[in-house]
């Protein structure tokens, strides 16, 4: 069984999606430390003028150290309509912002206010779109028996361990983390992701790389999108699919 753990990104990039695509199992590590200013509560997408900007959803203060499944999204702010306006310039050009929009309104009409179960809501959602069909736990809900751990490094491999893993896959910014011999010892095969960016035409707007997959499904069909993922290789202009059924 392949494995990947990863923290609950707020609109994750292409490069999440095809980690997803290659394992059998996908665990949301939601219980270490809140990083602020991460990717956590923020991402990017096309600027209406040139460049990106970033898209938030703000949360409280809490103490440091407060895990990520205990972070709340901030009240008083209508983020949520700001969010949406800042996609707004999209409906001009790229052809599947309607099925994007509505995504993103089924997400974020439930009532939860905690972080986590937006962005694990939204990445179960847009690989359902994408048709990755691999399963998604929630770590604070699976109450492994992990004892304490020195390193990133022990802490995949006990989880590895306790979920019956042969092989863990990894994102390639954290490769340094990892030592291919620790995971032989144990049993398990280590394989740092290999990821081929996927570009596209973007109206016009200039292609800005490693955007929220937003921007992605903004301007590619769910098909093309997968084939991608599936084919690891720059689609053709032949191939692009322009048109999305909403």
């Amino acid at each position: 069984m392949k494995l990947a753990i990863m923290q609950p990104y707020f609109l994750p990039y292409l490069g999440y999606f095809d980690l997803a695509n290659k394992v059998d199992l996908w665990i949301v590590y939601d219980v270490s430390q809140y990083v602020r200013r991460g990717w956590m509560n923020r991402n990017r997408v096309l600027h209406p003028v040139a460049g990106w900007q970033y898209v938030v959803a703000p949360v409280k203060k809490h103490r440091l150290g407060t895990p990520i499944h205990q972070i709340e999204l901030a009240t008083g702010e209508d983020w949520k309509t700001r969010l949406f306006r800042q996609l707004e310039h999209y409906r001009m050009d790229a052809p599947c912002y309607d099925a994007v929009i509505r995504l993103l309104k089924e997400v974020l009409a439930g009532d939860d206010h905690r972080l986590e179960p937006v962005n694990t809501s939204f990445f179960r959602r847009t690989c359902q779109r994408l048709g990755v069909a691999t399963p998604i736990r929630v770590f604070s809900e699976m109450n492994l028996p992990i004892g304490p751990v020195q390193s990133t490094e022990e802490l995949a491999l006990a989880i590895c361990r306790e979920v019956g893993a042969t092989e863990y896959i990894n994102r390639p910014g954290g490769a340094d983390q990892f030592h291919e011999a620790n995971f032989a010892d144990a049993g398990i095969k280590l394989t740092i992701q290999s990821f081929t960016n996927m570009t596209y035409p973007c109206g016009r707007f200039r292609f800005e790389p490693d955007m929220s997959i937003i921007d992605t499904m903004m301007w590619n069909s769910p098909e093309a999108i997968k084939r991608h993922l599936d084919t690891f290789r720059m689609p053709d202009s032949s191939e692009k699919e322009a048109l999305c059924v909403n």
